[in-house]
């Protein structure tokens, strides 16, 4: 949850940011509200699937580029994606393309690559001079990216990060998620046996990639295994949603943001930040090609995720400068190329929500430093790690002393000695020994 006002603690670099948001909304004061800059984060479009299942009947080598493409329905979707981007901006962006007013960046994968290209395609069709070919309604506009393997800010869950290793660990561990684990053993069986994938390795969050696979070839037309029926289907959506609030909420989910989300959060609203303060007055739009997680991880952070996004969902970030010279932030939502386009509001604020309190509000899951943050929180493993050696060395050392007694009492009785002890001491021997070898208590989950 997005924390009030009055308790969302503001780091030094948001206090900077609100500096600068309260200046220069003083400075530049306007004639009528102004649009200043948009920043949109969008999924790609309609794909292939990642992967198969054992029993799956469907190859890879029956979709036309293989798993994780971009299909035609995709590229058809982020084709009309980029005409409602045209005509929702077409008072704001010229209408050929000018390299200074836009900034595109794609994670490093086919499918996201190639959504932005043909977003680009409907966005910035060639006029007059940019026309180079007479049949050929597409000018080539540059797509920005960075390898995977030093992908930081687009591709979700963000990877080499062991402190969220470890809340992951501990969610899984919660009540709430074992209870919906115990709650769906059953169902997890039978998908097992329906699917070829060892019963042993059925967890919640295999059930995803299943419901993705199916999802992909029903779309498509492929005809389906009998055992799928809709209620199925709509049994793994349900999991899948649970998996998602577990992934990126459900516990310490401020905590979670702040690892995630958080992250994209703040380079927007460092953007943001540019065009206010004047150190970048060219860009008016910066776009993002990435994926249902990216948009996931985002609207955690901002405390407003309520489904999966479909594919060619845009989540849209604009910012205004009001009549009086301040500025405020609106954010809207389209579901998909064919969906209508609706407001969001950031909770605890209005519709257009004042850069500052936008940013007061958001403050408790902006990272300050990614790096340290994501660190291990090794003293507690290190407390529960003694706490286990030292247990289970008096253990050890209990039934060594045992073993002792029993080869002394043995070797006194075959000299002829008979030991004396007093009456009580075999029950608390026994008694001692009972408690050592009790389960020991899970530990709990604390939200």
């Amino acid at each position: 949850m997005v924390g009030a006002v009055s308790q969302a603690p503001v780091p030094a670099s948001r206090r900077a940011l609100l500096g600068a948001v309260l200046m220069f909304g003083i400075l530049r004061a306007t004639e009528g509200r102004k649009l200043k800059f948009v920043n949109l984060v969008y999924r790609h479009g309609d794909r292939s699937p990642i992967s198969r299942y054992p029993t799956d009947p469907h190859m890879e080598k029956d979709w036309p580029q293989g798993f994780g493409q971009l299909t035609q329905v995709g590229m058809q979707q982020h084709y009309e994606l980029g005409q409602y981007l045209q005509r929702r901006y077409k008072d704001f962006l010229n209408i050929s393309y000018v390299r200074q007013e836009i900034y595109v960046r794609s994670t490093d994968i086919d499918r996201t690559l190639m959504s932005a290209e043909s977003d680009l395609a409907g966005l910035y069709p060639p006029h007059g001079q940019q026309i180079f070919h007479p049949d050929l309604k597409w000018q080539p506009i540059p797509v920005h990216t960075v390898p995977v393997r030093d992908e930081k800010l687009l591709l979700y869950p963000l990877k080499n990060c062991p402190r969220y290793a470890e809340l992951m660990v501990e969610t899984e561990n919660c009540s709430e998620y074992k209870e919906v684990q115990q709650a769906n053993q059953d169902f997890l069986k039978r998908l097992s046996a329906n699917t070829g994938i060892p019963y042993k390795n059925m967890l919640l969050r295999n059930v995803w990639s299943i419901y993705d696979t199916l999802y992909c070839e029903q779309v498509h037309n492929f005809t389906l295994p009998l055992w799928v029926t809709p209620a199925k289907m709509e049994h793994m959506r349900q999991l899948k949603e649970f998996v998602i609030k577990s992934d990126y909420g459900l516990y310490k989910p401020k905590e979670k943001s702040r690892l995630q989300g958080g992250v994209l959060l703040k380079q927007i609203l460092q953007n943001i930040a540019q065009v206010v303060n004047g150190t970048n007055s060219t860009h008016k739009l910066i776009m993002y090609s990435a994926h249902d997680t990216t948009i996931i991880a985002l609207q955690m952070a901002l405390d407003i995720y309520r489904l999966a996004p479909n594919y060619a969902a845009c989540h849209i970030f604009e910012l205004y400068q009001e009549e009086n010279g301040s500025f405020t932030v609106t954010m809207y939502y389209k579901n998909g190329s064919s969906s209508e386009t609706h407001l969001l509001t950031l909770p605890s604020c209005t519709e257009s929500c004042p850069l500052e309190k936008f940013i007061l509000l958001t403050a408790d899951v902006i990272p300050e430093n990614w790096h340290e943050e994501c660190q291990a929180h090794r003293s507690s493993i290190q407390i529960e790690l003694i706490l286990g050696l030292t247990s289970g060395s008096c253990f050890l050392l209990m039934l060594i002393i045992l073993c002792v007694k029993l080869q002394c009492r043995n070797m006194y009785q075959s000299l002829g000695y008979q030991k004396l002890a007093s009456q009580n001491e075999p029950d608390e021997e026994d008694h001692e020994t009972r408690d050592n070898l009790k389960p020991k208590g899970s530990r709990g989950c604390l939200l």
